[in-house]
C-alpha cells in the first residue's frame, strides 16, 4: 500500500462529519448525503482532469462547497422541515382513529344497564377535542410547508409547534389506550373495546417516535444558507 492510499479521503472525512451533524427523517439525511458526495465528486473530477493529482483535487473541492459548519445550519433547516412534515402526517392520519376509538366505546354496548361513566364521557369529549385540533394544525402545517410554500414564509418555530402538537397528540392516545382498556373489563362488548384500545396504542405508538425525533431537530442551527453549489 503506497503512502497515498494510506491518507485518509478528504471526501469521506467531509461527508462523514456531515452526517454526524445532521438530523433528520432517514431517506431524506441519506438522499442529501448522497447529493452532496455526488457534488463533491463531480468537483474532483473536473479537477483531476486538468491533471491535479487527486488528494489536492479533494481539498480542493472540500475548499469550494465550504466547510461541514458552513453547510450544517442550510442542510439541518431542510431536514427539520422534512422531518415536522412526516410528525405532521403522523398527526392528521392518526388522530381520526381516537375520534372513532371513543365512538366505538359509546357504542360498543347495546345494554341500557351499562354506559360510560360520565368522567370518562367527559374524558372523551376533550380527547377527541384535541385531536381535531391536532389534526388541523397538522394539515395546516402541511399545507404552510406544501404547496403554499410558493407564497408564504416558513415560521421559524412552526417545527418546534409540530413537535409539541405531535407529542400532545401522543399523551391523548395514550391516555385513551389506558381509558379504552379500563372500559373493556366493564362492558360486555370487551373485543370491540379491546380492539379500540389497540388501534389507540399503535398511533400513540407512531406520533409519539416521530414527535420525539421532531423535539430533536427542531432547536438545532436553521440559518438559510445556499449550499446546492460550490463556492467561486
Amino acid at each position: 500500500m503506497n503512502a497515498i492510499s494510506r491518507q485518509a479521503d478528504p471526501i469521506e472525512d467531509y461527508v462523514a462529519a456531515l452526517t454526524a451533524a445532521l438530523h433528520g427523517p432517514a431517506r431524506a439525511k441519506a438522499r442529501m448525503i448522497e447529493e452532496i458526495r455526488d457534488g463533491l465528486a463531480d468537483t474532483v473530477a473536473a479537477h483531476t482532469r486538468d491533471g491535479m493529482p487527486y488528494q489536492r483535487a479533494a481539498h480542493e473541492a472540500v475548499r469550494e462547497f465550504g466547510t461541514p459548519d458552513e453547510l450544517v445550519p442550510s442542510c439541518q433547516r431542510e431536514l427539520t422541515i422534512a422531518q415536522a412534515r412526516h410528525t405532521a402526517r403522523a398527526v392528521a392520519a392518526t388522530a381520526p382513529f381516537l375520534i372513532a376509538c371513543w365512538y366505538l366505546a359509546r357504542t360498543a354496548d347495546h345494554d341500557q344497564s351499562w354506559q360510560l361513566p360520565h368522567a370518562a364521557q367527559l374524558l372523551a369529549v376533550h380527547l377527541a377535542g384535541v385531536a381535531t385540533v391536532a389534526a388541523l394544525l397538522a394539515a395546516a402545517m402541511l399545507a404552510t410547508t406544501g404547496t403554499l410554500a410558493r407564497w408564504l414564509p416558513t415560521l421559524h418555530r412552526l417545527p418546534l409547534a409540530v413537535a409539541w402538537t405531535g407529542t400532545t397528540a401522543s399523551v391523548a392516545m395514550a391516555v385513551a389506550t389506558l381509558a379504552l382498556a379500563t372500559a373493556s373489563v366493564l362492558a360486555t362488548n370487551w373485543l370491540l373495546l379491546a380492539f379500540a384500545g389497540a388501534l389507540a396504542a399503535v398511533s400513540h405508538a407512531a406520533v409519539a417516535a416521530s414527535a420525539r425525533a421532531c423535539r430533536q431537530c427542531a432547536p438545532l442551527p436553521t440559518t438559510r444558507t445556499t449550499v446546492s453549489r460550490p463556492r467561486d
